[in-house]
């Protein structure tokens, strides 16, 4: 993330799950117990829920702009972990749930809580077997505005509304497993009014209108986070192309932005430029498309929605994104968004890479050096807020502070210092590798940039990472 800047007709969705049954051994007494309520995560225990992996998600939503509701049906594949008597989803706010069924028969549910939904099928599921949950609700998702972590959840815009899910939102719109460790490919079936545009993560698979409703369908291939699920739906001018390297790119642009043609194809461009750069500098992009949308959603900054990253440029009609900030939420493609922190404490493997993406596409494209930008960053007087708290553990209300960014980037450049810039250039590419598509911790990436280097980095990580205060040089 870059903080800156009628009546409805049902939904119906089509995914059939195979059902894999491991029996008990004879005369063996099972025992199922209840999945834990939480994934353990100290920043924010409520997210996030035990007992189960998602594999996939099939939402289909449909959006009446005349109530600003939705009438929907997701669908959740996943695998047990243990023997479920029951089990939680994340879901919070006013939508009404009319009906919930687990393998296809009717399931008991309650509402408890800060946001669990929690379902007690008709009989427990074995650990190892594949299930799934079918939820169908309707009404106005809720909007979360959080005093030190802004807005999130489902925002509305001029003429639609878009989701944004960091560091919560998802279960605002969806009932999920709410942590960035329980990754699931997805697919979205989104309706809307004829005149209105859908868009989502993924590919656009297929498109239909009739009746006056145009229905698409999004896939998302590879594993993603529900922190970095996007769907937007209003009024847009959608660009398509490829890259120089080949990468399939989509951007769109918010009619309500003014945005000029050219200037919407610049912002299309330069795009597929960063991504280019990026992908040779970090390694093989990590995701089926790359793109970006600018939307008119008032949140003030904006987010790394996997593959497509959304734009929040606030009131400056005909704006598009800088290069600089292209680079950094494109850079989280790798880094964070492929590779997700194993807690949200570890958010700095996110910002501080996704910053240092800044400072490097900006050297290499006539900006100043990286070591002037460090230098500028490391000139703030030890006084300043920005040296307070640590890195790697700055605390629920502090995710998105400058410590996490600046002095994460800071601490990324500190590194390449002492393994070498022959070391450093490997480490950008072989540890977004060695985790793709997958979760990691601070103390992960020490090691394994010690491993990679053959540098003892405990005092690195001590001054930069795990301390207070204004390191020296």
């Amino acid at each position: 993330m870059s903080r800156t800047p009628r009546a409805l007709a049902a939904v119906t969705l089509g995914v059939a799950a195979s059902l894999a049954v491991t029996a008990a051994p004879a005369g063996a007494a099972e025992r199922f117990t209840p999945g834990a309520p939480g994934a353990g995560d100290p920043y924010f225990p409520d997210m996030g829920n035990g007992g189960y992996d998602v594999a996939h998600y099939d939402i289909g939503l449909k959006y009446d702009p005349a109530t600003k509701g939705i009438q929907a049906v997701t669908r959740v594949t996943a695998r047990a972990t243990q023997n479920l008597s029951r089990f939680d989803l994340d879901f919070l706010g006013p939508l009404k749930i009319s009906s919930l069924e687990v393998d296809g028969r009717t399931a008991s549910f309650k509402r408890t809580g800060a946001q669990e939904l929690v379902i007690t099928p008709r009989k427990g599921i074995r650990n190892h077997r594949a299930f799934t949950v079918t939820v169908a609700y309707s009404g106005v998702p809720q909007r979360i505005d959080d005093d030190a972590l802004g807005t999130s959840g489902w925002v509305a815009t001029p003429d639609g509304a878009v989701m944004l899910n960091q560091p919560f939102g998802a279960a605002t719109v969806y009932p999920v497993n709410d942590h960035p460790t329980d990754k699931a490919t997805y697919t979205f079936t989104l309706s809307a009014p004829s005149g209105l545009t859908t868009l989502a993560n993924g590919d656009l698979r297929a498109r239909r209108t009739a009746g006056g409703w145009t229905t698409a369908r999004w896939d998302v291939r590879n594993p993603m986070a529900s922190e970095l699920a996007m769907i937007a739906i209003g009024r847009y001018d959608v660009v398509t192309g490829r890259t120089k390297a080949g990468i399939p790119n989509l951007t769109a642009t918010d009619q309500a932005m003014a945005i000029k043609p050219e200037d919407a194809k610049k912002f299309h461009d330069q795009t597929a430029e960063v991504t280019d750069f990026q992908n040779a500098l970090y390694g093989r992009y990590p995701f089926t498309s790359t793109g970006g949308i600018v939307v008119k959603a008032g949140v003030g900054y904006a987010l790394e929605t996997q593959g497509r990253p959304v734009y929040d440029l606030g009131r400056r009609p005909g704006a598009i994104p800088s290069t600089g900030l292209l680079a950094h939420e494109l850079g989280h493609q790798w880094f964070g968004d492929s590779v997700s922190p194993e807690k949200w404490a570890d958010i700095w493997l996110n910002e501080g890479f996704a910053t240092y993406s800044e400072w490097l596409y900006g050297a290499a494209h006539g900006g100043d050096t990286v070591q002037a930008q460090f230098d500028a960053a490391y000139a703030t007087p030890a006084s300043d807020a920005l040296w307070k708290g640590k890195v790697a553990d700055p605390g629920r209300d502090h995710i998105f502070d400058g410590l996490v960014y600046d002095r994460g980037a800071m601490a990324v450049h500190v590194l390449r210092t002492k393994i070498g810039d022959r070391a450093f250039l490997r480490l950008l590419k072989a540890w977004p590798a060695a985790y793709r598509y997958g979760n990691a911790s601070t103390n992960d990436f020490v090691r394994f940039a010690e491993k990679l280097s053959g540098k003892d980095l405990d005092s690195w990580a001590e001054a930069w990472l795990y301390s207070e205060g204004k390191p020296a040089l």
